[in-house]
């Protein structure tokens, strides 16, 4: 076993560069899908997209959304402090609490405080205002990675792309109900990826000087599986995407006059987008939490 094979004020640096470049991509991806009107249009032919075969898949999707409560969260997030109070790591269960509630007030914060402009090419939901981030996505991905926070290094992996598929899912379920454009999705991820690097530097700061770090309790297949895969999804996304916007045309055509395929690959492209975010960041997450979270505390 090893102590301190990397000190606390590298991982704390990783910690604060990764909060860094994931809020600069929530600026990015807000910015762009919301005040740029090409990102607009992109965001809206994938949400319009989700008519296709919406009949079979509307009823368990409704079920995923709705299952999403204000009591569910309090129930997951309660459990979630219950494991971490049991392994007898008081200081992990009040921040992954805090992370959970943290990120979620963020999401409504930006939800209400940010401004949409109205370029036209959305009129069905003119008067919906802003929706970016998506406050379902942000519970998903919130308890998913305070899960992995809190699990035992035994199970850790497991919980990992457990909750990386379930908030994943929630996400694309957003899109396919037609609750949320992908941008939503997407910022939604980026906050509890901000929060979690935020949540790390805690885990440091109340982190005893004796505690042991085992180099083996690095889950680095996992996080490089879910690193790799999500990354791949994005670049799918993003050609996806490249392709719709030489469909545009000029003036541009509506969403809802474009044909089936174009259509398609909005939607498909924003899913993959979707998933891919949600599994970069939890690879980010299970890359660190051997450090922050270690096997013998001191």
């Amino acid at each position: 076993m090893r102590v301190r094979a990397t000190p606390r004020g590298w991982t704390a640096v990783w910690l604060v560069v990764l909060a860094i470049v994931q809020a600069a991509a929530f600026i990015a991806v807000w910015r762009v899908a919301v005040h740029v009107e090409i990102g607009q249009w992109v965001d809206t032919v994938a949400l319009t997209g989700n008519r296709i075969g919406q009949d079979h898949i509307e009823e368990p999707v409704d079920r995923i959304l709705n299952a999403m409560s204000v009591v569910s969260l309090l129930a997951a997030t309660a459990v979630i402090g219950f494991i971490a109070l049991i392994r007898g790591r008081v200081a992990l269960a009040v921040t992954a609490t805090l992370l959970i509630a943290g990120a979620n007030a963020t999401t409504q914060l930006l939800k209400y405080g940010l401004v949409r402009p109205d370029f036209g090419i959305d009129p069905e939901r003119i008067y919906a205002g802003n929706s970016l981030p998506s406050g379902h996505a942000t519970v998903a991905a919130s308890v998913a990675v305070a899960l992995v926070l809190v699990l035992p290094r035994t199970v850790r992996v497991f919980g990992a792309f457990l909750g990386a598929g379930y908030a994943a899912i929630a996400g694309v379920a957003t899109l396919s109900a037609g609750w949320h454009r992908p941008s939503d999705a997407v910022a939604a991820f980026l906050v509890v990826g901000v929060w979690a690097a935020l949540a790390g530097l805690v885990l440091l700061i109340t982190q005893r000087e004796q505690a042991q770090v085992e180099s083996a309790d690095a889950h680095r297949v996992a996080a490089t599986v879910l690193g790799v895969g999500g990354t791949l999804a994005v670049v799918a996304c993003g050609f996806a995407l490249a392709w719709l916007v030489d469909l545009r045309g000029d003036p541009p055509v509506l969403p809802a006059e474009l044909a089936r395929r174009p259509l398609l690959v909005g939607y498909a492209g924003s899913a993959a987008g979707i998933v891919g975010t949600m599994g970069v960041v939890m690879a980010l997450v299970l890359a660190a939490v051997h450090r922050l979270v270690p096997r013998v505390k001191g």
